[in-house]
């Protein structure tokens, strides 16, 4: 797909652009003040903002933050307001988009009142594409509307690796829940070579083996289905695992030691993180790859005891001479974890967006860009 950008505009001498970015970043209270703890969101798109106003335009930024339940103070924008005033003075940010019911209900005439007065549309918000929401999807209805640079590379790195990857093609999917992946580790069987998967995902497929699980999560709806990927050949399992007694507190730490057991969890235990065997085989699978993409932990990497499998991953994924994709997540949080977000080739913003973007080929804020009928007058 061909995705309109901010290239086919020239001057926009006396414009006023409305750019939907992705600003939900992380923010803490310091001395009863709330502020912003991590700014990568917001400088990169400083580029952006200054390509606009060098053409003339008066900018103005729009963002969610959080799931408030009505007017929550704590997740205003004022913490990210003050941030991008320093950081690109001239900017102007509205509040909450949250705050207003009829942006996740889709609403089209809240979508119709947000761009009430502006020329221009762009979508730089990439991470939330996947969302059908009336800041995503309504612009492009009532304006000329485009892809921001940062969306663009997103959407052409994606794609394009998965359309033409280097092999061996390697795909790594972890995480909680085996429902929210299994249709695109299903897509990944039929593009890569080797699909690792690990994480709480991990134990519906040891079920489908008929392995002992204790008290780990599963989803036993989807035993069939992970069934029947095994029999791809293409699926690789954990050999070995973590866990904790049932009921053990974990995610924050703990004094009680992990316990090592086999592909079999006795009852009375949970697993929740990968063992060393199968961080041993993971490692050397991903060494021999010459495309990776990565999308979800081994474990409960939150927590010390539970980290080794995701560090391990990270780190076999920054060691390889492979063209290696961070899916963005926890998978991104992970590389910044354990100090090798530099080492590998492209980290996206989006962990959903990018799983249904290779799921599907598209998503509604993209489709919504491709289809303004604005961009052909």
């Amino acid at each position: 797909m061909r995705l309109p950008s901010i290239d086919d505009w020239g001057s926009l001498a006396g414009a006023n652009v409305l750019v939907r970015v992705d600003f939900n970043v992380p923010m803490k209270e310091v001395d009863g003040h709330m502020t912003v703890v991590d700014d990568f969101r917001i400088r990169a798109a400083v580029p952006l903002f200054e390509d606009l106003m060098s053409r003339g335009a008066h900018v103005v930024a729009c963002t969610h933050i959080g799931r408030p339940k009505g007017h929550d103070e704590k997740l205003s924008v004022a913490p990210i307001r003050r941030r991008l005033e320093e950081l690109c003075p001239g900017v102007e940010l509205l509040e909450n988009l949250r705050y207003e019911p009829g942006e996740e209900a889709n609403d089209e005439e809240f979508g119709r009142l947000l761009v009430k007065g502006f020329d221009y549309y762009v979508n730089e918000a990439f991470g939330v594409s996947h969302r059908a929401h009336a800041s995503i999807v309504a612009p492009p209805k009532f304006m000329r509307s485009a892809a921001g640079p940062n969306l663009i590379r997103e959407v052409e790195t994606l794609l394009g690796v998965f359309d033409q990857p280097a092999g061996p093609f390697v795909a790594i999917v972890g995480g909680a829940k085996v429902a929210d992946k299994l249709s695109v580790t299903a897509k990944l069987v039929e593009k890569a070579d080797t699909v690792i998967v690990g994480g709480g995902m991990a134990f519906t497929f040891w079920r489908a083996l008929g392995h002992s699980i204790g008290g780990s999560l599963v989803d036993d709806s989807k035993v069939d289905a992970c069934r029947e990927l095994l029999e791809t050949g293409r699926i690789v399992l954990p050999t070995d695992a973590l866990g904790l007694p049932s009921g053990s507190p974990f995610g924050g730490g703990g004094d009680e030691e992990a316990s090592l057991f086999g592909s079999s969890i006795p009852d009375g235990f949970v697993g929740l993180d990968i063992g060393p065997a199968s961080v041993e085989h993971f490692s050397d699978i991903i060494a021999n790859a010459g495309t990776i993409l990565w999308n979800g932990p081994m474990g409960v990497f939150e927590d010390p005891r539970l980290e080794a499998g995701t560090r391990a991953v990270a780190q076999a994924v920054a060691a390889s001479d492979a063209f290696s994709i961070i899916g963005g997540g926890d998978s991104a949080a992970a590389v910044a974890k354990f100090g090798v977000e530099d080492q590998v080739s492209f980290v996206s913003t989006g962990g959903g967006a990018s799983l249904e973007l290779l799921e599907f080929g598209t998503l509604p804020g993209l489709t919504a860009l491709v289809e303004c009928p604005w961009n052909q007058k």
